[in-house]
């Protein structure tokens, strides 16, 4: 098997890393279906043999949901075998476990092909959909998660109750936070922001924008940090969507702008009202149009239902507006300096359940035919959806979202944009 582009000088740093931090293990992730991060480990000794033709994995584990339990799917039976084949441009040492390192793989079939039910190659499809159109996209995750301390009861509770942004609250997690800084950091991983959300114990961190497949991979290693260093501060760290009925969820929104190939924002149009192009209404008004069915992969777990409510800043109905944080898609308008850059979307309607490969692949695929069909978006809204009376929504066309996982994915079984990019087939 061939190495994804990877030079033989790359290799030899990556050897000199593993020699220099006396790395004994390394992890070949992926994450599966159920947004589960999985892999197989192969030593220091037999890594070198593992190089190139990876470690193989039965097809039936892409049926495995979040319990284990494998579910009866056509094509992933026991028999049949794919191979967890290391992308070596994604390669971490780990800061946070002793002696071990990293690698986010590609599920590969035996004849060198990427398997059809490989998430990470998905996207891959779609970025290459997208640049043979003339574009190109940066994307960043911005997560939230919750930290838990143990009690002498055994019970699991918040880290500390105060208020949101409290400087307290700054104080009480600071240790951890510090340390998960430093871990993402030394991981090439650059945090932009942190702050205390409203939740108890809820905090947010905000790491830098790149190009797609690198941002789904840093989603990655965001998780497996944050959960790992918390543990080493005897925490446990929730991504939850809605850890708590009475609290605020957890939300991973995903923030995206677009450019050409000459890094050119194709957003910005300074004589729009909004400062937005006429390309940024076609993606926008796709995402739109798509987003009853892209719930099902952004907001994929049963949980996730339970913090997708009206008046609750998680985003309910399908509209769009500048800096509002009640729309599926938000504008993020541009700054007094630098204007060009800084305005991107945001899309509200994701949480951390999510496998960020099909997350955003699909949303590259809604956004696609926004502008290949010349969609629009309608009006803006600039209030709270959920404050309008139903007769007042459907004038303005704006609609509440699927209300169950299971509505969700009818959404998705009739959405032939959605499904033809995943490749489903009936």
């Amino acid at each position: 098997m061939v190495l994804d582009k990877v030079h033989k000088m790359e290799l030899d740093k990556i050897d000199n890393q593993l020699i220099n931090n006396s790395v004994k293990l390394i992890r070949f992730l992926y994450c599966d279906n159920s947004s589960i991060i999985r892999g197989k480990c192969v030593t220091d000794k037999t890594f070198d043999k593992r190089k190139k033709n990876g470690i193989g994995l039965t097809t039936a584990q892409q049926a495995v949901n979040m319990f284990d339990q494998l579910q009866p799917v056509k094509g992933f039976e026991p028999v049949g075998e794919v191979r967890l084949v290391p992308d070596f441009q994604s390669f971490k040492i780990l800061p946070y476990v002793k002696n071990t390192a990293a690698v986010m793989c590609n599920l590969i079939t035996n004849e060198n092909k990427p398997w059809s039910a490989c998430p990470r190659s998905f996207l891959k499809k779609m970025i290459s959909s997208l640049e043979n159109c003339g574009y190109k996209i940066q994307v960043a995750f911005e997560n939230e998660f919750c930290l838990y301390r143990q009690n002498d009861n055994g019970e699991y509770i918040p880290l500390d109750h105060s208020q949101c942004f409290s400087s307290i609250s700054m104080a009480s997690a600071s240790n951890v936070i510090h340390e998960i800084i430093d871990a993402l950091e030394q991981q090439n991983i650059p945090v932009e922001l942190y702050y205390p959300e409203c939740s108890f114990g809820q905090q947010e961190i905000s790491i830098h924008h790149s190009d797609p497949l690198k941002a789904a991979d840093n989603q990655i290693w965001f998780r497996e940090t944050v959960r790992n260093v918390a543990a080493n501060h005897n925490l446990k760290a929730s991504f939850s969507p809605k850890p708590d009925k009475d609290s605020a969820g957890n939300g991973c929104h995903i923030h995206l702008s677009l450019w050409d190939l000459n890094n050119n924002n194709l957003l910005y149009d300074s004589n729009d009202k909004y400062q937005l192009s006429k390309l940024g209404y076609n993606f926008t008004a796709g995402i739109l149009a798509h987003t009853p069915a892209l719930l099902a992969l952004t907001a994929p777990s049963v949980n996730s239902y339970r913090r997708l409510k009206p008046f609750s800043w998680s985003s309910a109905y399908t509209c769009w507006g500048p800096e509002n944080r009640e729309a599926t898609v938000r504008l993020i308008q541009p700054f007094n300096t630098d204007e060009k850059s800084n305005i991107n979307l945001e899309y509200k309607p994701s949480d951390p359940s999510n496998n960020p490969y099909l997350a955003l692949g699909s949303i590259i695929a809604a956004g696609l035919d926004g502008i290949t069909n010349n969609l629009q978006p309608g009006k803006p809204f600039l209030g709270d959806p959920a404050a309008l009376t139903e007769e007042e929504r459907i004038k303005l066309n704006i609609n509440r979202y699927p209300e169950t996982l299971n509505d969700a994915l009818k959404e998705l079984d009739k959405d032939a944009v959605i499904k033809n990019a995943l490749g489903i087939v009936k």
